[in-house]
């Protein structure tokens, strides 16, 4: 009932009724239980033979979030949701950009799962830049970078942590034992905080133009991301690319030369634990 008060400013019976396939006598009994709880929210219009949000409307169940209604209206386009999934009883005109979906088969991702879960490997056949072999991986999470989604694995033939597309995965074996501890992995445990800027090439309106873009914060946006995940980020954003136009670039990271000092560090101690667990084994 929120929702449609909040983001399509009208509500009837009607729209209970076909939304949760209920009666209308139940649709009544519904909005007056409403009216006695929140009854400053919502006022009757004859006009529009329903009910509108009064000026003063504070949503007491509805979590209000612009972020996840543009989320629904995005996966409604890519087909991830069905048309009756969205509340809109008019939907607005929108559109978006074309999007190439990468599918992930739905067999892999179960066994990729099932692995994690059970923290032991699978063998699976690869397709790197340069060739398609056969290989043992132990995955231990999922992580998206934008455009791909990735799992997060120990290689049991090079003995270190790396990421696997998933979609460059066309065969699974089975479930195989596999030795390896998921603290070692200090590139996905370990966090640090990138410092977003717009660029300094740009005049002093352009700037403001993007701080507010980016909610930027005495022109500065701070984000948290974990040391395995910075470096897509960085390669998604152009930040890795000093000679971009600044109008082309819009943003520079200010510390740009420390966080990729940091993803080099957490290699080397990542390497360095992998090698004292060895010792300690043998």
């Amino acid at each position: 009932m929120e929702w449609k008060l909040f983001w399509e400013g009208r509500l009837n019976r009607r729209d209970l009724e076909t939304t949760f396939d209920i009666s209308t006598p139940q649709a009544s009994v519904d909005l007056r239980n409403y009216r006695d709880i929140a009854g400053d929210n919502i006022v009757y219009d004859s006009t529009e033979k329903g009910f509108l949000p009064s000026a003063n409307m504070r949503p007491q169940f509805l979590r209000v979030s612009a972020n996840r209604l543009l989320l629904q209206l995005r996966a409604l386009l890519t087909g991830a949701l069905q048309r009756e999934d969205v509340w809109f009883r008019d939907l607005p005109p929108v559109d978006m950009a074309p999007e190439i979906v990468r599918h992930v088969d739905e067999t892999l991702l179960r066994s990729i799962l099932k692995a994690i879960r059970q923290r032991q490997a699978l063998a699976i056949r690869y397709q790197s830049l340069s060739s398609s072999r056969w290989r043992r991986i132990a995955p231990h999470a999922l992580a998206f970078d934008g455009y791909r989604w990735h799992a997060r694995a120990w290689c049991c033939e090079r003995e270190d942590f790396r990421d696997f597309v998933l979609t460059r995965i066309d065969e699974v074996g089975p479930l195989e034992p596999a030795v390896y501890e998921i603290e070692d992995d200090v590139e996905w445990s370990r966090t640090i905080t990138l410092e977003l800027c717009a660029h300094a090439g740009l005049d002093a309106e352009k700037r403001r133009a993007i701080e507010l873009d980016y909610h930027m914060t005495d022109g500065c946006r701070e984000i948290e991301v974990r040391l395995s995940m910075a470096y897509y980020f960085i390669r998604r954003m152009n930040l890795d690319l000093p000679d971009l136009p600044p109008a082309r670039a819009q943003i520079q990271m200010r510390n740009l030369d420390a966080v990729q000092a940091a993803i080099e560090q957490s290699k080397v101690d990542m390497k360095a634990l992998v090698e004292a667990r060895r010792t300690v084994a043998d």
